[in-house]
């Protein structure tokens, strides 16, 4: 049985991650990724935001017949794919460098009285 193509563009995604993580969190750096997103799930939505602007800018640009673009929509598809994942990673306390003592927006929790 074939794989589905759905479930070839999510290795494909995976593989682009593992890839990006290298370099962006490269072990000489000491950068955790939790990092990137100072306002936590808040940081990650604005990210995943804009990259729906940029295909809805090229979609378009695509539709109105002056130019195509196709790679520029599936890069930043791939990106939401993994930003995606990103997401469910904070929102469960998951990602690499998150503060246990912090919500998924990043804020510290209320201490108890």
């Amino acid at each position: 049985m074939n794989e589905r193509a759905s479930v070839t563009v999510l290795r494909e995604c995976i593989d682009l991650q593992t890839k990006k993580s290298a370099d962006y969190q490269a072990d000489v750096s000491g950068i955790k990724q939790a990092e990137y997103y100072p306002h936590g799930v808040n940081t990650i939505y604005d990210i995943m935001h804009a990259k729906m602007l940029r295909i809805k800018s090229v979609l378009a640009k695509m539709e109105s017949g002056n130019g195509a673009n196709f790679e520029s929509v599936e890069d930043s598809c791939k990106d939401l794919i993994n930003y995606s994942s990103f997401m469910v990673s904070y929102l469960r306390g998951d990602m690499d460098g998150q503060d246990p003592e912090r919500d998924c927006f990043n804020r510290p929790y209320a201490k108890k009285s």
